[in-house]
């Protein structure tokens, strides 16, 4: 998957985000639901696991930089 398919891609946090945490969420890609590593986009945020996240950025293989949606 090219790095701009997952641009925009909505998913789920798995594991909590933070500045010294490298975090989960899980992102649906290519008929299915796929894990990646993410990290928030301003470095500062803490999202806590449950809370929807919008990929803004893709590092391939397996990691992305998200920003929360909203919370659920």
């Amino acid at each position: 998957m090219d790095d701009a398919a997952m641009v925009g891609l909505m998913g789920r946090v798995t594991g909590t985000i933070g500045p010294g945490l490298v975090g989960e969420v899980m992102v649906r890609v290519r008929g299915g639901a796929e894990h990646f590593l993410a990290y928030a986009t301003d470095g500062t945020a803490r999202i806590e696991c449950g809370a929807v996240v919008m990929v803004v950025e893709h590092l391939p293989p397996r990691s992305v930089y998200v920003t929360r949606a909203y919370d659920s």
